[in-house]
């Protein structure tokens, strides 16, 4: 069968790997660029007392929100939402624009894929609870391209690209989404024209009404219920391995987005960034958030300094990177990229609950030291440097050497939604991510169509903030500073703080919060250096189970874990401790009917003091929640079909009919000396 004609995920693999068999090597996507020149921030937390300053000449106009809390709420949002302007939400049907995304995000319905004969959504999907906060991060890649193509009597409508485009389906993101895995992507000259420059004037209208979608959602009364950022999403795509990034900006005061055609290196879209943004005196700051490392090939994490002279050069760069990359998506409906079992380069005992969410099983390929390519489409070598637990390990071993921890990274959750519904994480009402390309329960359920996923995919995950308040100042600073969370989909909250002095029953205290905050750091931050005589560090970590609606309650907490990483004589370790609650209470759930029965807890707190410090060694701790088991959306999904319409892997048990719904909060990190 020639590869034109081929279906199904392995078409996409076999093209990209024509693609690069082609002439994307390894080396072709390396990229060297000048020496970064590190901004003004630093790669340790403020002082929780502290907020970072207002950018210059910028005044946000706005109420003072009338709340307004010093020891700081919770907020949950998502950072990672794609409309009808991402061209693989286009051409799936899609056609949720960033207002009605935004609207939904607030606890509007949306209209859904398959469209009727009109043109209007088939589906309807509303949130049972409206979220704090969200951001529309469609491409920076093809906006111009999206909107010439699918307006009629533009002077690109009637190219052959365009064409292909308005077909629509997998033909048409085949063919816009292998263009960017070229080591030197180009636009479509039939579209853009022979400079590549013809899109850009119809890009910047695009980019004119995703700002003003932004500022029209944005709750600036005292009320402070809903903020929105202005933000977008560079599509990095070297060889077909997913290195893509989130780009949140702080205020309404923002550079025209840079892609990965003018930039095609992450250390060239930073640069652009400090250069457009934070050092053009327009009151502009800006944020960078990698996500799916779990399909980088080894790439997102990998070391390396280009264009670097000497280890000067090398500590710069990586100050840099920490600056302009404070925080990492986690979790999303691609998967899980915490851990992985057996990878080489890292000792430690198998943790079972690695096995979470993966969008790769074995066997695969191990990269090693090394790299891969084809991740996008599930294919190439697994790496332990794909995976958050791993890449911070990868940190330590840099401080080590350099003085300075490019991958002191926080940690948030996300939908990464190709429908426009931000926070659609609920496990029983999920009905896909990506228009018709998952519009209904037989591909739900199927093992993918445009790359493999389907019934491995997931509704995804939230991203939890603590801060002040509900404002854009407030939030940004709270990912800035890493005091921020993760979640699979759930809305439990989780807090923790380490210091050298925290008292052994600081759990019944009701000034517990503000203990944590006077006598150490809380999550994303650095402890404080040792003082002379001390002992090893006491953290203090604090779990509320999510509350859910009256008709669906949430799930009772089962365990909360810490998860220790460190260096010992080169080698990379890591270690889990259980430190509260039961993992064996007994909790379990009914898949033919999703009825959970056990005991869990509303709330766990323990007080935890590592037995095994080395006061000479770096360390970070994180901690992890787990729920009670509970039905995975398949299960909901496979229950609603009658017995004879239901596909093999209703019945397969190699894939899980349920979860236990986690939270991960930022590390605390140890540096001798600090």
């Amino acid at each position: 069968m020639g590869m034109g004609m081929m279906k199904g995920p392995g078409a996409l693999l076999l093209l990209v790997v024509a693609v690069v068999a082609a002439g994307c090597g390894e080396d072709d996507n390396l990229g060297l660029v000048p020496t970064a020149t590190p901004i003004a921030a630093t790669a340790t937390a403020p002082p929780a007392s502290t907020v970072t300053a207002t950018p210059t000449g910028y005044i946000e106009a706005r109420e003072p929100c009338a709340e307004h809390n010093p020891l700081r709420n919770a907020y949950f949002g998502d950072l990672h939402v794609h409309t009808t302007n991402s061209f693989d939400a286009h051409s799936f049907d899609v056609r949720t624009t960033p207002m009605q995304a935004y609207r939904f995000a607030q606890g509007e319905p949306v209209a859904l894929p398959p469209l009727d004969a009109e043109g209007n959504g088939t589906q309807t999907l509303q949130l049972d609870r409206p979220l704090d906060f969200a951001a529309v991060t469609d491409h920076s890649e093809y906006l111009g391209e999206v909107e010439l193509c699918s307006t009629p009597g533009s002077a690109a409508y009637d190219s052959d690209s365009c064409q292909t485009f308005r077909a629509g389906g997998n033909d048409a993101v085949r063919k816009f989404g292998t263009a960017l895995t070229l080591s030197r992507p180009k636009r479509f000259t039939d579209i853009c024209g022979a400079d590549g420059q013809g899109c850009a004037p119809t890009a910047g209208e695009v980019w004119r009404r995703i700002q003003e979608a932004a500022d029209a959602a944005y709750d600036k009364t005292a009320r402070c219920a809903f903020t929105s950022f202005v933000a977008y999403e560079y599509s990095f795509n070297p060889a077909a391995s997913t290195l893509h990034r989130n780009v949140i900006f702080r205020t309404d005061r923002v550079p025209f987005p840079t892609s990965t055609f003018e930039e095609p290196t992450p250390q060239g879209l930073w640069t652009e960034l400090k250069s457009t943004c934070i050092d053009a005196d327009i009151g502009c700051d800006v944020l960078v958030i990698p996500h799916n490392s779990n399909e980088s090939n080894g790439k997102m994490f990998l070391v390396q300094y280009p264009g670097a002279t000497g280890v000067e050069d090398e500590r710069a760069q990586a100050t840099f990177r920490a600056a302009m990359e404070p925080v990492v998506e986690i979790y999303q409906h691609k998967g899980d990229s915490e851990c992985m079992n057996g990878l080489s380069g890292i000792i430690g005992q198998p943790d079972e609950l690695c096995d979470f969410e993966k969008r790769r099983r074995p066997p695969f390929p191990d990269c090693g030291d090394g790299t891969g390519q084809t991740g996008t489409a599930s294919g190439g070598c697994v790496s332990r440097r794909d995976f958050v637990r791993f890449a911070l390990l990868e940190g330590l071993k840099e401080a080590d050497r350099l003085g300075v921890n490019p991958y002191q990274l926080g940690i948030i959750g996300s939908t990464d939604t190709h429908n426009g519904t931000p926070g659609a994480t609920v496990e029983r009402t999920f009905i896909g991510h990506r228009g018709t390309d998952d519009a209904s329960p037989e591909q739900q359920l199927g093992p993918g169509v445009l790359t493999p996923g389907g019934i491995t995919f997931s509704p995804g995950g939230l991203a939890g903030v603590w801060a002040e308040e509900n404002s854009r100042p407030a939030l940004f600073d709270a990912l800035r500073r890493r005091e921020v969370f993760g979640t699979s989909g759930t809305r439990l909250t989780v807090r923790f703080f380490g210091a050298w002095d925290l008292p052994s029953d600081v759990c019944g205290d009701p000034n517990m919060i503000a203990q944590g905050y006077a006598r150490g750091v809380p999550m994303g931050g650095v402890l404080a250096p040792r003082p002379a005589g001390a002992g090893a560090p006491t953290f203090v970590l604090s779990a509320m189970r999510d509350p859910g609606t009256a008709t669906h309650p949430g799930t009772p907490l089962q365990r909360l874990q810490i998860i220790k990483g460190w260096v010992e004589q080169g080698e990379a370790h890591y270690q889990v401790f259980d430190v509260a609650g039961d993992p064996n209470n007994g909790a379990t759930v009914d898949e033919s009917t999703c009825v959970t029965s056990g005991t869990g807890a509303d709330s766990l707190c323990a007080v935890w003091t590592d037995p095994a410090f080395d006061p000479t060694r770096q360390a970070y701790y994180y901690v992890r929640v787990l729920e009670n088991p509970s039905c995975r959306w398949n299960a909901y999904t496979c229950n609603r079909l009658p017995p004879d319409q239901r596909p093999a892997t209703c019945s397969d048990p190699t894939f899980p009919k349920t979860i236990q719904e986690r939270a991960w909060s930022s590390p605390i990190w140890y540096a001798p000396g600090a």
